[in-house]
């Protein structure tokens, strides 16, 4: 199997690391003055559960490493998150999750999606569930905590919730609700044994039968930057641009920002976020 047109690069950057590498640092007892410093190559194989042969191939760029492998090759030299992902990117493979030793990321980027007071924001997590939101997003597309947590979905508040559908005009929702399946499909497609992705596909099978021709469709795509018009009850269309963004900590995660097209915009949502609480509640209780 060849390599990836990345291989070298990725041996490159596999050499480096191992020769910041001392045997006391991974647990071996210190040796006689080294010829080069750092590990030497039989011992990270050794460690990483590899050939020796094997790891000078990946070293060369002459093999492809599972993930699973270079996962293990990175904890033993000691990659940090930002390396690992670096080396998986490398590879060819997805980010990894958050480590588990990091403070959750929608707890750190709660304060920032909440200093948009006229600009809905929602964090998404990589199956596109909603994991953190601002009070401009309730105010404008509902409140999501009202809705049970298996349907606490972009997709599914698109497609299914009645009042987020009635809220985009009606040429804007077509259109956008398919850009957002195209890429839940892009990003989902490679972990489509994930049990929360095929948790998700039946929940929407069962609720809007209507767009089941969608769910076999194979087409994926980007959330691109567009122009919505939102039409809250009480209020006039606002215009509202969306934008995409990834965070650094968690690039599996995405921000989707609305920000208002111009100051009559930026108005009509500052007035549904200063409405009474009662008035921008939802009429109905999670099913």
């Amino acid at each position: 199997m060849s390599a990836p047109a990345a291989g070298p690069e990725l041996g490159a950057f596999l050499r480096a690391h191992r020769a910041l590498l001392k045997p006391e640092d991974v647990g071996l007892p210190p040796t006689a003055r080294r010829r080069t410093p750092g590990l030497r190559r039989e011992e990270v194989a050794s460690l990483s559960g590899v050939s020796m042969a094997w790891y000078t191939w990946l070293e060369q760029g002459r093999v492809i490493a599972s993930r699973q492998v270079l996962e293990s090759v990175g904890r033993v030299l000691r990659l940090d998150d930002a390396e690992m992902r670096h080396a998986l990117r490398l590879a060819g493979y997805y980010e990894p999750e958050t480590s588990a030793s990091r403070e959750p990321v929608h707890v750190a980027l709660q304060p920032m999606l909440d200093s948009w007071p006229t600009s809905p924001a929602v964090l998404l997590d990589r199956n596109f569930d909603l994991v953190a939101w601002n009070t401009a997003w309730t105010a404008v597309w509902g409140e999501p905590s009202a809705v049970a947590a298996d349907r606490r979905n972009l997709l599914w508040f698109v497609v299914a919730d009645e009042r987020m559908r009635g809220v985009l005009r009606d040429a804007d929702w077509e259109p956008f609700a398919m850009s957002v399946f195209r890429h839940f499909r892009a990003q989902a497609g490679a972990r489509s044994s994930d049990e929360r992705v095929g948790e998700l596909y039946r929940r929407l099978a069962t609720d809007v039968p209507e767009l089941s021709h969608w769910w076999s469709c194979r087409s994926v795509g980007e959330l691109t930057t567009r122009v919505v018009t939102a039409a809250p009850a009480g209020s006039e269309p606002i215009r509202l641009s969306l934008s995409s963004l990834r965070p650094v900590d968690d690039p599996a995660s995405l921000i989707l920002l609305f920000t208002p097209a111009g100051p009559a915009d930026a108005a009509g949502v500052s007035a549904l976020v200063n409405r009474p609480l009662r008035s921008v509640g939802r009429e109905r209780k999670a099913g």
